[in-house]
């Protein structure tokens, strides 16, 4: 289409007779444009002085925009050096009248008009560099040879705008120069600097001063590092330095748009890749909001732009409502949650808007409307400048000058006066409130004063910053206090939970921007003290309850292990995926103790949820252990290996407490060494790989630790080999294994490895458990074995849930000998009672005692492991903690709960005993 087949609008002539004494200048305009130019060149000086000038060049222009914008980029690096300061100018003019014709015509959209100018900043500095870093090859002053598109290993930064896409019309352009030292020798490093610092002014003369011809961009290079102190061009490593020990949130904020727009453009990407941990944190980082708002602050301060609207004069990027409101509250979204969210990590405001509302960040219509006022903005904006080409951001200061913008704008001064006043009104509304909390309440009592004046001497609270956080904070936390069944009680775990946190300022200002987390610390300090004793000690899982998914429904395992997988790929090493996979972990971990804790799941549906988790860890870090284990000792010997999960990982229940059972198994097919550079023997290969597994999953980090590790139940146990073939394993198995071992064998199964493999152990374990289930001995040696376990360990009270007779522990064992007997494959306790039902060794009434008594017990286990680290203490339980249970176990007090134990656990022992053929009970 034409470029008058895609006009949509039209300013009005401003002064009439100056639009048609240009229009003469284009006696070969096509006629249907002219009210287009006699709008242009009445409102605007500047663009009628560019008409007059490029008279010759625009009329063929219009025909295709967009090929004379190409043709204008392809001409400039073929110029050579001592013509390119004025072929540059020349070709501002001409992007700067194109650009505002298309734009004013409604031609182009805001997207491509800002695009447009940035492409051809990019060329100018592209040109410039290359030229200029060839002349001082050209001197002997820097090494020549390379690619000159590379020059010489140096390269330019785009910030803000011109990194985003953004420019504005008559906008200046933010530039870093740094250059890759690694490529020089360090006796040629002073030298090679000192060509650079030189390259970068003379290219910033180019671009900037003005000239017969006027000027390309006025160039700002301070924003690289401590620019006060600094040469105007610096090394990389200088630049790392920097922001790793001393970059600032603003300097973040402006990382988050930057990209390399000329010179080396691999040493550039190298570069900003190092920079991300500056950038992007790990954790969710609302502390960047009170450092968004402060500058704010000092740009009004500074600006003299503080007070209610007023439109004359109003500066439509720094004031009130403006665009620059936009950009913060974009921009400090994004730094919040990018460490975590990786789609949020995009350069323009649309684009970071649209990311926001898609990860839920931001509702949906918000994010369309300040979009909407950032293009209308900006438009104003480009007006404003277009008018005579000046870096202004003002509205105008009289009648007159705004007649002349309502004009260019193509509207009446009454409507355009009332549609940036309303526009600049919603912005702030939607805006100020992120940015500036309301003040607390103030408080109205002395409740809990001896406690609350203790807190000021707490690691957390040693920053100012901290404290005035945390002060706006305080009215609310103590009025959700008050309102606990025991509100001292829980006073005091958050007390607990406060002294135990090592800093402050993050945490508060994720409560303070986020409020429904106050109440969950209130409910986890009034019902799981131990739960607020692990969170003072990883805040960070409190990233996971508003990253968006926190409530959704349960993924299941293999969904689990796929986001593990994706999670452990954008670590750089392996000892970066074991820290990723504890956060990771850790966030799931504390969700299921959450929806517990609010009644969201049963006691039942979270063990099996961490079971899943647990089993999602093991199958998801095999791959990166495996990995790491074979680029020292070679690929696997022979099919490979399989995880096998046991005792209650292999049931598919665990608590909030729980280790893994986990054994290895092998098969070498004959092959008796590795071959990878540091080859080792198939046994001693198999055995070290299984530490690793161990290690990967026990081993204390920076994160903690993912779950202890048992490996007791493989063969032989504590003096059998950590690792074991599988042709010793079905060996033992068949003609050593005492019946405990079999017993535990009803609960094994695959987690990880070979598939071919787990499937052969599955039909072995089959094999056994149906050709062993009916021995002799059996009966008997699970008697005994119960005797045992009685003596080597008692209950530890009336309340144990796991020992004792009739308890959680003797139930899976009389399970475990029904499906042993019936030869069964059910792993979990209420399918191995179910296959006892049914092979007619255990009568319904029997397997509905045996379920009932197991389904209380691990209730009250499940509360237990969650609420406390040790055994449960009814007397010393918190008032949260007692309703929890009660909730769960569906009894009214616990005189009531502590009778229903007794009789559950009685009526249990009762059939276990008769089934085992003991009198006594016992």
């Amino acid at each position: 289409m034409s470029f008058l087949d895609r006009q949509t609008r039209c300013p009005h002539a401003f002064d009439p007779d100056r639009g048609a004494d240009v229009l003469t200048h284009l006696p070969d305009l096509p006629r249907a444009l002219a009210p287009l130019v006699i709008g242009t060149a009445g409102c605007s000086p500047y663009l009628a002085g560019l008409l007059e000038k490029e008279a010759a060049w625009i009329v063929p222009a219009l025909d295709d925009p967009e090929a004379a914008v190409r043709g204008i980029f392809a001409k400039i690096p073929l110029v050579a050096l001592d013509d390119l300061t004025a072929h540059l100018r020349q070709c501002k003019r001409r992007i700067a009248l194109i650009t505002a014709l298309a734009d004013l015509a409604g031609v182009w959209p805001l997207e491509t008009v800002t695009q447009v100018l940035t492409d051809f900043a990019d060329a100018a500095v592209q040109a410039a560099l290359v030229q200029l870093v060839a002349a001082e090859a050209a001197r002997g002053k820097l090494p020549s040879g390379d690619d000159p598109a590379q020059a010489g290993g140096m390269f330019a930064l785009a910030m803000g705008k011109m990194g985003a896409g953004e420019l504005n019309y008559s906008s200046d352009i933010d530039l870093i120069c740094l250059f890759d030292e690694t490529r020089f020798s360090a006796d040629d490093y002073h030298e090679v600097r000192a060509s650079f610092i030189r390259v970068t002014r003379k290219m910033a003369a180019i671009l900037s001063d003005v000239r017969e011809g006027g000027y390309v961009f006025r160039t700002d290079l301070r924003l690289r590092p401590d620019a006060s102190s600094t040469p105007v061009c610096l090394s990389a490593e200088m630049a790392e330095r920097y922001y790793e020990s001393l970059g600032r949130t603003w300097e973040r904020a402006a990382y988050i748009k930057a990209r390399t727009c000329a010179g080396d453009a691999a040493a550039g990407a190298r570069f900003l890749d190092t920079l991300r941990p500056f950038v992007w944190r790990k954790h969710l980082d609302f502390a960047a909001i009170q450092d968004a708002h402060d500058m704010r602050l000092k740009i009004r301060d500074h600006k003299g732009l503080h007070g209610d609207l007023v439109l004359e004069g109003h500066n439509m990027k720094l004031g009130r409502g403006g665009i620059r409101e936009i950009e913060f509250f974009t921009q400090t979204r994004q730094l919040i949650a990018g460490g975590r969210d990786l789609s949020l990590r995009v350069r323009g405001t649309r684009d970071g808007l649209n990311a926001l509302a898609a990860a839920n960040w931001l509702p949906e219509d918000d994010a369309v409307t300040l979009y909407d006022h950032y293009k209308y903005h900006r438009e104003v904006e480009h007006r404003l400048q277009m008018i005579n080409d000046q870096q202004t951001h003002h509205l105008p200061a009289d009648a007159e000058g705004f007649a002349r913008l309502a004009a260019f704008m193509g509207t009446e001064v009454a409507a355009l006066r009332q549609e940036i006043t309303n526009r600049c009104a919603e912005v702030h509304a939607l805006t100020e409130g992120f940015f500036a909390p309301d003040a607390a309440p103030p408080l109205t009592d002395d409740w809990g004063a001896e406690t609350v004046a203790r807190w000021h001497n707490y690691p957390a609270l040693r920053s100012s910053r901290a404290v005035e956080i945390f002060e706006r904070l305080k009215p609310e936390i103590l009025s959700k206090l008050k309102e606990a069944a025991k509100p001292d009680e829980a006073l005091l775990q958050f007390d607990g939970f406060l002294a135990g946190l090592p800093a402050g300022v993050q945490l508060f200002s994720l409560f303070e921007a986020n409020p429904q987390l106050t109440q969950l610390i209130v409910d986890i300090a009034a019902t799981a003290p131990a739960l607020a004793q692990y969170l003072s000690r990883n805040a960070g899982v409190f990233d996971a309850v508003i990253g968006g998914a926190f409530f959704d429904p349960w993924p299941g395992q293999v969904a689990l292990q796929a986001r593990l997988a994706d999670v452990l790929a954008q670590a750089p090493d392996y000892e970066a995926q074991l820290i990723a996979a504890r956060r990771w972990a850790k966030e799931w971990h504390f969700r299921i103790g959450v929806h517990l804790l609010r009644g969201l799941v049963s006691a039942d549906v979270a063990g099996t949820q961490y079971a899943d988790l647990a089993g999602a860890v093991v199958a998801g870090l095999w791959p990166a252990i495996v990995a790491e284990f074979t680029t020292k000792h070679g690929d696997m010997p022979g099919r490979g290996g399989i995880v096998l999960g046991m005792g209650s990982l292999g049931a598919g229940r665990l608590n909030a407490e729980s280790d893994l059972d986990l054994i290895m198994i092998y098969d070498a097919s004959g092959v008796e060494m590795s071959d990878g550079r540091r080859p080792l023997a198939t046994r001693t290969y198999y055995a070290r790989l299984t530490q690793a597994l161990v290690t990967a999953l026990s081993a204390q980090m920076s994160e903690g630790r993912l779950y202890e590790v048992d490996m007791r139940l493989r063969p032989s146990g504590r003096s059998g080999p950590v690792a074991t073939s599988f042709d010793a394993f079905q060996h033992y198995q068949a003609d050593e294994a005492w019946t405990w071992e079999h017993l535990a064998l009803t609960r094994a199964r695959a987690i990880t490895g070979d598939p071919e493999l787990a499937a052969e152990f599955e039909t072995f374990r089959q094999k056994i458990l149906t050709g062993k289930g009916q021995g002799a001995t059996v009966l008997a040696d699970v008697a005994d074995m119960r005797r045992r376990i009685a003596e080597a360990k008692p209950p530890q009270g009336a309340w144990d849930a796991k020992i004792g007779a009739g308890r959680l522990q003797d139930i899976e064992l009389l399970a475990q000998t029904a499906c042993l007997r019936a030869g069964a494959n059910a792993c979990d306790m209420a399918g191995q009672l179910q296959a006892g039902v049914v092979d007619g060794w255990l009568d319904a009434a029997d397997a509905q005692a045996l379920t009932h008594a197991a389904r209380l017990m691990w209730s009250v286990q499940v509360v237990a492991r969650l609420v406390t680290a040790g055994p449960l203490h009814p007397d010393e339980m918190s008032e949260g903690a007692k309703r929890l249970i009660l909730r769960e176990t569906d009894c009214k007090d616990l005189d009531g709960l502590s009778q229903q134990l007794i009789r559950s656990a009685a009526a249990a022992a009762a059939v276990i005993c008769r089934k085992l053929g003991i009198d006594d009970g016992h």
